[in-house]
Parts: structure tokens; C-alpha cells; sequence
């Protein structure tokens, strides 16, 4: 749920007074990343300058409109969207879905009713299926429901990061995983510089599930690419 919130969100609208809201209700939910513009100038230049990861677009824009926006805006990205229409707008609604987005909610909107509808297009567009089943590094099982290795009747319980490594690994089980994916995966969009901390987490990791870590069987490096988590079918 937490990395869900560090996304990055977009707010255009021209209602000053709207957008600030909007931001306050949304950072008191704990999403910090909010970005604001209130042109479709600002907003391209936004999006040109920052990963977002879900724009909220209000139809009517002192510069264009929100369909436009979202259309050029479309044109290099596949970010996701929701609309932000007038009531009774039918129309309007109507052609932003057709134009491929996401949701849309009609204006004036409850602040608790946004978040709901911002938390399930974050949750549909990014958030992976949970994986229950115990796997099997060599000897050693390892539970991703209670986050721990199991080896000879000991327990050995895995740090809150090297969960989320060993998750994103085993969703991509014998194939590479670049450094960028498992680095965005621990610390999100802002993930730049944990290159080195990355190495770290790798190797506490291997102490855990491989039998001799200074020559890893299960957790391998792909040299200037990234990890590949080895796993045998049963």
C-alpha cells in the first residue's frame, strides 16, 4: 500500500482554490508526491520532467482542454488518468473514457470519494498479485506469507526490504531482473544512488537462502544487468 502512495500524481486544474484542496486532502491520505498545474503548458512540462504515475485532468483548461492534454501527453506516455468533469456532463465523460482513460469523477466530489478512486486505478495499473505459495531455494524454503526462510527446523525472518527484493525476484523467477526494477521496486520512483545499498541488501540476503553465500547458486549476478533468482521446478 505504501509504495502505491509514493507514486507520483498529477493534479491540473485552473481552480486554484480546488487544486489546493485536492493536494491537502491527498497528502493527509499519505501521498506525498503531488505535482500541480493549472495550464496544459505546466502540465506537459511536468510530465516531461518527472515519472508520474497518475494524472487527475480537469476537461476545461485555460489554455486547451483536458482531452487534448491527455492526447498529446499520450503520444510518449501511457500514463494513466482520471477525468474531472462538470455534473451532468455525460458527454464529456463519455469521450475521456473512449480516449483510453481510466476513471473520471464528477465535479463537485467528495475528497474521500477521489482517493478511493485514485487508490484503485494505482492499485489496478501497479500493484502486482500477492504471492502466498512457499517456494524452495535448494534446501531451504522460503515463505512469502510470513516473510522468513526455513532451513533444518531454524527460522530465519527477512527484513521488511529484503522481502520486497526476494518478492520481485520470485515474480520473475529464472529471468533477469535489472538493477533500475529492484531498486524502483525497495525505493521507488525516487530510486536513483541505492545502486550501492542494493548490493548490501543482496548480500545479508544470500546469508539467508544460500547455503554458501561467497558462491551463490540461487540468488546468481548478470554482470552489468542485474540478479536472476534461480528456481528449480519440484
Amino acid at each position: 500500500m505504501n509504495e502505491l502512495k509514493n507514486k507520483k500524481i498529477l493534479l491540473v486544474d485552473d481552480e486554484k482554490e480546488l487544486l489546493k484542496m485536492t493536494e491537502s486532502a491527498l497528502r493527509a491520505n499519505g501521498f506525498f508526491n503531488i505535482y500541480t498545474a493549472q495550464t496544459c503548458e505546466e502540465a506537459v512540462s511536468i510530465v516531461k520532467s518527472q515519472k508520474i504515475s497518475l494524472m487527475l485532468l480537469d476537461v476545461m483548461l485555460p489554455d486547451g482542454d483536458g482531452f487534448s492534454l491527455f492526447e498529446e501527453i499520450r503520444k510518449t506516455s501511457q500514463i494513466p488518468a482520471i477525468f474531472l468533469t462538470a455534473k451532468g456532463e455525460s458527454e464529456n465523460r463519455i469521450h475521456g473514457l473512449g480516449l483510453g482513460a481510466d476513471d473520471y469523477i464528477v465535479k463537485p466530489f467528495l475528497m474521500k470519494e477521489l482517493t478511493l478512486r485514485i487508490m484503485a486505478v494505482l492499485k489496478r495499473i501497479y500493484q502486482t498479485p500477492v504471492i502466498s505459495e512457499d517456494f524452495y531455494l535448494g534446501k531451504k524454503r522460503v515463505s512469502l506469507e510470513t516473510a522468513s526462510v526455513i532451513s533444518e527446523g531454524k527460522e530465519k525472518a527477512l527484513t521488511a526490504k529484503e522481502f520486497i527484493l526476494l518478492k520481485k525476484l520470485y515474480e520473475n523467477k529464472n529471468r533477469i531482473v535489472t538493477n533500475d526494477a529492484l531498486c524502483m521496486s525497495a525505493w521507488g520512483d525516487e530510486y536513483y544512488g541505492y545502486e550501492n545499498t542494493l548490493m548490501v541488501h543482496i548480500r545479508r540476503l544470500r546469508e539467508k537462502i544460500e547455503e554458501n553465500p561467497s558462491a551463490p547458486k540461487s540468488l546468481v549476478t548478470i554482470k552489468g544487468l542485474g540478479y536472476k533468482l534461480v528456481v528449480y521446478d519440484e
